[in-house]
């Protein structure tokens, strides 16, 4: 599984939620399918991605808060899961990309991955520390249509949630990014000034509705 299909299966349901992601290849990534002002690609502070999120989703309970993060940053930052569980703010869905590597800092050079490897190699199970941490709702994937569904259900969900999904480690075709840090610092906060939408319906309107049937109420007669 590639992270860059997770991120293009995803990325029309970021369109109302504020997203916020770790540095290098994640941010790259998402880029390159097309930059919107709720996104703040959180450079130069690896492991920190889920503590801003935290902020944002405390600070705005009505929107929907995304964080995408990766093994690497996580696990420099594992005190952060704590404080996500202990919190519970129910409208943030943390999602970890875990390619075993500290890719983006020179595990993905030609044989580096071999020497950069993170503890989830060697078995460190990022859900299984997150439910252990106190979330309600964390779980590994491992197939595109598993991340997708688990995705949609995390989003859908009014609790705090984590998908772990394991992915390839591949580096992006490209990491420039023509968004300049400091007009992405003020762009996103703007972005979040504007009152979010009914999300949900947005989202997924045939979803929604096979799962809440339209009941069409007794027409009234004339008489009435």
């Amino acid at each position: 599984m590639k992270r860059l299909d997770c991120l293009r299966a995803v990325y029309p349901e970021l369109e109302d939620c504020a997203v916020v992601t770790i540095m290098g290849a994640v941010a790259a990534e998402l880029y390159s399918l097309g930059h919107r002002a709720n996104f703040f690609y959180l450079e130069h502070a690896m492991g920190l991605a889920s503590s801003v999120g935290l902020g944002i989703a405390l600070a705005q309970p009505e929107r929907k808060v995304v964080v995408i993060d990766g093994d690497g940053s996580v696990l420099m930052n594992l005190g952060g899961l704590t404080t996500l569980a202990r919190s519970r703010p129910k409208n943030l869905v943390h999602v970890i990309f875990d390619n075993e590597t500290l890719l983006s800092v020179g595990g993905g050079a030609p044989g580096g991955y071999k020497w950069f490897t993170t503890a989830t190699s060697t078995g460190a199970d990022l859900a299984g520390i997150a439910m252990a941490a106190g979330f309600p709702q964390a779980k590994t994937v491992r197939e595109l249509g598993d991340f997708e569904r688990a995705a949609l259900d995390a989003l859908d969900s009014n609790e705090l949630s984590c998908v772990v999904a394991k992915v390839e480690a591949e580096m992006p075709k490209s990491f420039l990014m023509d968004v300049h840090m400091l007009e992405n610092r003020f762009e996103f906060p703007r972005a979040l000034q504007q009152p979010p939408s009914d999300q949900r319906a947005l989202r997924r309107p045939t979803r929604i509705a096979k799962e809440q049937p339209t009941t069409i109420p007794a027409m009234k007669s004339l008489e009435e």
